[in-house]
């Protein structure tokens, strides 16, 4: 329960931003640019929940990537079509989102490891050095 109190909170926050840049954009009445703010909140309340997946230190990271990717695609990929900013009306256009989506997700899931590698390489220098 702790772990997922963890990972609402990482997600409501960015959440609760989008959400009153959301509800600002409409009180100015500019409904077509507030649906973005809202849409990317619901992201990223799926990806903060999602998050936590990586701290299960009896999975191995594996299991860990497959249940992340197919939370995401049970809850990022849907919003994406639902969303209006891509093109839906066949399924050639739809397997093009699919195909962005896994893009965007293996450029994310490199960037991140390789972030990742570099600040435990510096971790490990710290440490070497006291």
């Amino acid at each position: 329960m702790k772990l997922f109190l963890k990972g609402l909170i990482r997600g409501t926050l960015p959440f609760a931003v989008m959400l009153s840049m959301y509800a600002w954009n409409n009180f100015q009445g500019r409904a077509a640019d507030a649906k973005v703010f809202l849409f990317y909140g619901l992201m990223a309340l799926f990806l903060g929940l999602a998050s936590i997946i990586y701290e299960l230190k009896q999975w191995s990271f594996r299991k860990q990537i497959m249940v992340h990717y197919l939370t995401m695609l049970v809850t990022v990929f849907p919003l994406l079509l639902l969303s209006g900013y891509h093109k839906t009306g066949s399924f050639g256009a739809i397997f093009h989102v699919f195909l962005l989506f896994n893009k965007v997700g293996v450029i994310l899931f490199v960037t991140t490891a390789l972030i990742a590698r570099v600040r435990n390489s510096i971790m490990n220098l710290k440490q070497t050095d006291l």
